[in-house]
């Protein structure tokens, strides 16, 4: 099968994955007796960075953690400054409280506490734990939350379509996985064939390929008018490669890479949070979305002139 081929089932797959993700979503939150952006946040955002997850256990069993330092951080920033751009771009966004006050500082926090740990040019097996117990806390607090909001209700909302959400769930998942890996397949051999360099491969290509499930996650609940998964689902995604795939990575084996290596790419994952952070109503407009495209831009700009030199 040609790698043109490859690329265009993976989309598809994309699509159908997406779709039936967001439904058994959708469903698990009103099973549950939580809101959809709890869910998205954990549930979603665990199940959508797994392919960055995989690729960091194995890139660091084979003593190239480096590689998964690269997809993590790179995700991050395809996550907010290109699939959060394209949902805002078709409208704006209402972010829910919970969200504002527990996930957009930590998702703040992330970039700057990396940078920190990575003066020394190491993220040591320290360093990794550390970033776990950030994640611990976070997980708590957000349990804590889910708890607090399942008290609230007092009906079980189509509480006997329980195993059809989470069959809708798995399905899902296995399609948005699949996807993830041919469009890597299929757009590395396209790269290959062009002559690009594996750098930039890997920091564009591997990165957007392994955000596929965020993308069609992100982009299906906008469609739906779930706000609330898609956004969960970037946040909660960014949040896990920052603290836990980063994490595990570093304690599997410690990360050595000069910081001016991971400086760009921690200041653009920064600077798309900040560019994304709701006004005092919630809101993320629709604009934003055009500015977070043009961030996205620069980044692969900046990505292109640091190679050639």
């Amino acid at each position: 099968m040609s790698d043109y081929a490859v690329l265009i089932l993976g989309l598809v797959c994309a699509a159908i994955g997406g779709e039936l993700f967001v439904r058994g979503t959708v469903g698990l939150a009103h099973w549950a007796r939580i809101s959809p952006g709890i869910i998205g946040v954990t549930v979603a955002a665990f199940a959508t960075s797994s392919p960055e997850l995989s690729v960091s256990i194995n890139a660091a069993l084979a003593g190239t953690p480096q590689i998964a330092l690269g997809d993590a951080l790179g995700s991050n920033v395809v996550n907010v400054a290109l699939i959060l751009a394209l949902a805002l771009v078709i409208s704006g966004i209402q972010s829910p409280r919970d969200s504002v006050k527990r996930d957009f500082p930590v998702a703040l926090l992330i970039p700057i506490i990396t940078a920190v740990l990575f003066l020394d040019g190491e993220l040591s097996r320290i360093d990794g734990f550390l970033l776990l117990s950030m994640f611990l806390a976070w997980l708590v607090m957000t349990i804590i939350e889910a708890r607090k909001q399942r008290s609230a209700v007092g009906e079980v909302l189509g509480e006997h379509g329980g195993w059809r959400v989470v069959l809708s769930c798995v399905v899902g998942l296995a399609f948005l996985i699949t996807a993830g890996n041919l469009i890597v397949a299929g757009a590395r051999g396209i790269a290959i064939a062009f002559s690009l360099d594996e750098f930039i491969i890997g920091a564009t290509i591997v990165a957007v390929g392994t955000s596929v499930p965020e993308l069609a996650t992100t982009v299906i609940a906008k469609l739906r008018g779930h706000d609330e998964i898609g956004l969960g689902t970037i946040l909660g995604s960014n949040i896990l490669n920052g603290i836990l795939v980063i994490a595990i990575a570093a304690i599997i084996h410690p990360i050595t890479v000069a910081w001016r290596e991971v400086a760009m790419t921690l200041m653009f994952g920064f600077m798309a949070v900040v560019f994304t952070y709701p006004t005092r109503t919630g809101v993320i407009e629709r604009r934003r979305g055009v500015l977070l495209l043009v961030l996205y831009g620069a980044y692969l700009v900046t990505i292109l002139q640091g190679q050639a030199t």
